[in-house]
């Protein structure tokens, strides 16, 4: 046995080899190239630490940032009939389906229901997921905004909405665009018992979201730098065939030209909601104290 070539050799190698970092480790910013280390990343809520970018945050590990304690209760969406139209494009829509059930941590479709105490006060918070599908809305996340708005009727508490979608569903053709009046029947509902309605414009909020449930809010707040509108840029550039204003479709342009009501940091959310909750369903109690928006 020669042992500087079997024992002696090995162990100089491994000392001078340098180690490869995995690569779930890091995390390179899409906006100024910074790396993130994923660990101080998550603990910021997926929020730059160098610009401040907002990348998109899954609903499952915004939830425990909202309420009271980081706790809530989850509400399962209401049945409804897988694959209506039996739709096959490359693959199978129920297939497509059962794969983006199978990295949604459970999830049965793009919407989460959830309620709990925040700020003291019931909440009944609906979250879109942009890694669904796209957020895209069918008929389950139809169903679901309406149940969402009788639980708040009968809980008397206020609505939340995080929107982040693409649009109406096509995989479900005319049942998915029909979700568009469903689910603006169900905000009047919530409106008619006299209980907040709030959203959360987060990137992005495009089509038919946009051109429902995602505008009918008492008060609209955006994430900074969201993409918000219903067509995207480039098909509405081609059609009017003008150069856009910088910053088109983003929270700061919308902002400034009335269309939201203010653009706050993710690290604000929570304590925006709940002041913005105490004002309109207390206003007695909050005349005077004024209402310190967490603007960016």
């Amino acid at each position: 046995m020669n042992w500087l070539t079997n024992f002696v050799r090995p162990k100089l190698r491994a000392l001078v080899t340098r180690k490869e970092a995995p690569e779930n480790l890091w995390l390179k910013c899409p906006k100024c190239e910074q790396m993130l280390f994923m660990r101080d990343w998550e603990a910021n809520q997926e929020v730059c630490a160098h610009c401040g970018h907002h990348m998109r945050i899954r609903p499952l590990k915004r939830l425990p940032r909202l309420f009271d304690e980081g706790k809530f209760e989850l509400h399962a969406l209401p049945k409804v009939t897988v694959d209506p139209l039996k739709f096959r494009d490359l693959k199978r829509y129920d297939a497509r389906l059962k794969e983006a059930q199978g990295k949604s941590d459970g999830s049965a479709d793009a919407l989460i229901v959830a309620s709990g105490p925040m700020g003291g006060r019931v909440a009944v918070v609906a979250l879109l997921d942009f890694g669904f599908m796209g957020g895209s809305m069918g008929t389950a996340v139809g169903e679901g905004l309406v149940m969402a708005a009788d639980l708040a009727v009968a809980r008397k508490a206020p609505l939340i909405v995080f929107s982040a979608s693409g649009g109406a569903r096509m995989q479900e053709g005319i049942l998915s665009l029909m979700q568009l009046t469903r689910t603006t029947i169900a905000v009047r509902k919530v409106k008619a018992a006299g209980l907040p309605y709030i959203v959360v414009l987060t990137d992005p909020t495009t089509g038919g979201v946009s051109a429902s449930f995602a505008m009918l809010g008492d008060v609209h707040i955006a994430e900074p730098d969201a993409i918000i509108g219903f067509a995207g840029a480039r098909v509405i550039q081609d059609t009017i065939r003008q150069e856009l204003p910088a910053g088109f479709q983003r929270s700061e342009y919308l902002l400034e030209h009335g269309m939201v009501d203010a653009v706050v940091h993710r690290h604000k959310l929570r304590e925006t909601l709940i002041r913005l909750v105490s004002l309109l369903m207390d206003p007695v109690l909050s005349e005077g104290r004024g209402l310190a928006v967490a603007v960016r």
